[in-house]
């Protein structure tokens, strides 16, 4: 497939531009720094832009097959660049008339299970929500602008994100946050996104994954 791959040079988006590549498919990466890209591979376009501004990203959306999306809050560095990004995004898919597009948000975004363990349901969702209430709000805009349109959109809400190498294993629910599931590596998350570019039963969907 030929994918672009929003920012590529988070723990996230950098795994999805590797596995993609690994798999063959040619990749336009954007990023609003490319030093901090330094990977050279064949299949590898690397283009610099403003990822608010819809005019510049529809000829790097233009022609591909699907979108793939690592952009995330990251405390006072970037706040509120998820929803500013992805409304600008959608704008530019619209206008290139690409259609598939699978972002990343968070799990805390689904409503606490009810078979969630009671120190987890009633002090520690709870507590994290508070602490991290902007950006939580900053990716519920995010898929409220996925939402508002008609794009084939799937988000992916993981809960803590670690640093550890694939293994293909985890666990995936469409429209429920996953029970017990309390991490997930950023290369399996970037593995159950790629996967799920051609798979129908994402498509408008919010989905659960953890290991």
């Amino acid at each position: 497939m030929k994918l672009t791959v929003f920012g590529a040079t988070g723990g996230v988006g950098g795994q999805i531009v590797r596995q993609a590549l690994d798999a063959g498919h040619e990749v336009t990466a954007v990023v609003r720094d490319s030093a901090r890209l330094t990977l050279v591979a064949p299949g590898l376009r690397i283009v610099t832009a403003d990822v608010t501004d819809p005019a510049a990203l529809v000829p790097q959306v233009t022609g591909r097959d699907a979108v793939l999306s690592g952009l995330g809050p990251h405390g006072r560095k970037s706040p509120g660049i998820a929803g500013a990004a992805t409304t600008a995004i959608v704008q530019a898919m619209d206008a290139a008339g690409v259609r598939r597009i699978v972002v990343v948000s968070a799990a805390p975004l689904f409503p606490i299970p009810e078979h969630e363990a009671l120190l987890m349901r009633c002090l520690a969702t709870p507590i994290v929500r508070k602490v991290l209430k902007d950006a939580y709000a900053d990716l519920a805009d995010m898929e409220a602008a996925l939402a508002a349109g008609d794009l084939e959109w799937t988000s992916f809400r993981p809960p803590q994100l670690k640093d550890a190498p694939l293994t293909g294993v985890y666990r995936r629910i469409v429209g429920s946050a996953v029970p017990k599931g309390w991490s997930i590596s950023r290369a399996d998350l970037a593995h159950a996104m790629l996967a799920a570019v051609d798979d129908p039963s994402t498509v408008k969907q919010a989905v659960g994954v953890a290991h």
